[in-house]
């Protein structure tokens, strides 16, 4: 492997740990827990692994078996900042309780379970990877597990192994199968245990015991400084409006958190939109205005920053995907053999609703076909390959043209359109990261050798110094609600939108208006990973909003 002078320094960075474990842990038990909504539901599918006890890690004498273990790890997903730190975590943390536990990487994600594809992990491998970002360690995969011949096949693989338990480092869906996972080994005495860590980039696996997903912090400050770049460069050329279109399919908390960083012109916010009921078209309104203003005081340029999810967000634009994600699930293979995307419009204007049909035949020909491409592999549209910056750049155009047409607008209007997303998957991760992905896995650690499954690990009080964090575990029951998936209703992990109320948001609001019509650009330029706790540690303002 060749190594960046950046990757050399950093293999000499220790991560920091919560003060509780860094010697002997005692658990402490909270209140029996109940899934945040349908419990009934859950309880019955999950009669083993429901209600149990949220875990706090004290320091204290350990009851943890330090009998030699044989562990399997498991990335899930994407790609996310401090996947290498999670696995550095988890093998410090096992060698530690006992030098002979062995350590095993399924390659390529959950599909290196079932196909037996595997590496032992050792000190030569994983000093290879500390401190880095990518998931490049063991690869990972979609493979979804949620099929008992997947399980038994598993099983199978981790008898012949000799391991005793499995972590999956991945988001809401992939710890819905870790969930399920547990439930079933546990159901059949089989011995293996299953343990989950949070990561996801988009921030939307998140409740009162999972503060943030791993990956967040790193990706918003690799994108608020791409962010800045851009407003640096509107700034000095006075010419372009740059619309910039986010990661985050099923929340906007990316947009959000940058837009704090950054300041832009205009930020949309996909929960808002709904909240308030907002058309294509008030969307567009609201921006066009902004731009008109603008150019009032002489500034034509400026930012939009987009949420990915925008379209599932619009309501009118949310029924018709709902429709079409049903349409498409029940008629799959007539649609393939369908060859021209006009065919494919009749063929689903014809199946659709009649208020939704009326929608879907009012949008441009092109958007319309990028609605109808291959669902993602929970049965959704992929709205990431959906251009909805350039749609709303060419619909601002027009509204502009009315407006001057109409007198009320005098400017000139140019864009640019943008979409951040794999640029901020893979950047090696903050020290924020760093520290709180080690801290994870070596969490995941202790909650293997106690004998837990069916657990989160999870970390808190994450605004305070990394020796004050808060380690345990949460029942991943405990997350989990019903929901609409293939057409059907299935256990999940409830996504955790952005909270109006909240006061991130609230932030936002406060000074948004200012921001649209004066220009008051930050630029947070790259990430620190050297220097004081206050410039290279600080956690996101998205934290440290909900924390006052």
């Amino acid at each position: 492997m060749i190594k960046s002078p950046l990757q050399i320094a950093r293999e000499s960075y220790s991560p920091k740990l919560p003060a509780a474990l860094k010697g002997s842990v005692k658990i402490v038990e909270g209140k029996k827990t109940e899934s945040v909504a349908d419990q009934a539901d859950i309880e019955k599918l999950f009669p083993n692994t429901y209600g149990m006890p949220v875990l706090n890690f004290e320091e204290g004498d350990s009851t943890a078996s330090s009998k030699a273990i044989g562990v399997g790890l498991i990335l899930s997903g994407g790609q996310a900042p401090g996947g290498h730190n999670v696995i550095s975590g988890i093998y410090d943390g096992l060698k530690k309780i006992n030098p002979e536990n062995k350590i095993f990487g399924f390659l390529g994600g959950p599909g290196g379970l079932v196909d037996n594809d595997y590496v032992e992990l050792t000190d030569d491998v994983v000093d290879h990877y500390r401190n880095t970002g990518g998931f490049d360690i063991i690869g990972s995969g979609r493979t979804k597990l949620e099929e008992e011949a997947q399980f038994d096949k598993g099983l199978e693989n981790c008898k012949a192994l000799g391991i005793d338990a499995l972590v999956i480092i991945g988001g809401d869906d992939s710890n819905t199968n870790a969930c399920v996972l547990a439930e079933y080994y546990k159901q059949k005495d089989a011995g293996v245990q299953v343990i989950g860590c949070p990561k996801t980039i988009d921030g939307d696996l998140k409740n009162e015991m999972i503060e943030t997903s791993f990956g967040f912090d790193t990706a918003c400050k690799v994108y608020s400084e791409l962010i800045g770049n851009i407003q640096r460069d509107a700034n000095s050329a006075k010419k372009y409006w740059h619309f910039i279109k986010l990661m985050g399919r099923s929340a906007s908390h990316i947009g959000l958190e940058c837009a704090l960083q950054t300041q832009p012109n205009v930020t949309i916010i996909s929960e808002e939109v709904e909240a308030k009921n907002m058309s294509l078209d008030e969307i567009v309104d609201y921006i066009a205005n902004i731009v008109a203003k603008r150019a009032a005081n002489g500034d034509n340029f400026g930012t939009v920053l987009i949420p990915e999810g925008l379209v599932e967000f619009i309501p009118a634009m949310k029924k018709l995907i709902s429709e079409l994600n049903d349409l498409l699930a029940h008629h799959e293979a007539e649609v393939n053999v369908i060859e021209t995307n006009k065919e494919k419009r009749d063929f689903v204007v014809n199946k659709l609703s009649e208020e939704v049909a009326s929608v879907f035949k009012s949008l441009p020909n092109s958007f319309a076909n990028q609605l109808m491409l291959d669902r993602d592999p929970h049965g959704n549209v992929q709205v990431s390959m959906i251009e909805t910056e350039k749609l709303l750049i060419d619909m601002v155009k027009a509204k502009l043209k009315k407006m001057k047409k109409a007198g009320e607008y005098a400017g000139k209007f140019s864009a640019q359109g943008h979409f951040f997303g794999y640029e901020g998957r893979c950047a090696a991760p903050s020290n924020f990261d760093a520290d709180y992905c080690y801290s994870l896995g070596y969490t995941a650690s202790i909650l293997i050798a106690e004998g837990k499954t069916g657990y989160m690990s999870s970390v808190r009080n994450l605004t305070a110094s990394a020796d004050q964090w808060i380690a345990g575990g949460v029942p991943v029951t405990m997350m989990m609600n019903m929901e609409k998936r293939h057409g059907h209703m299935k256990p999940v992990i409830q996504k955790a939108l952005v909270r109006l109320d909240g006061a991130p948001f609230k932030a936002l609001v406060a000074q948004r208006d200012d921001w649209a019509t004066n220009t008051k650009y930050v630029y947070p330029g790259p990430i620190q990973y050297f220097g004081p706790s206050e410039v290279c540690d600080l956690p996101t303002k998205t934290l440290i909003e909900e924390s006052k």
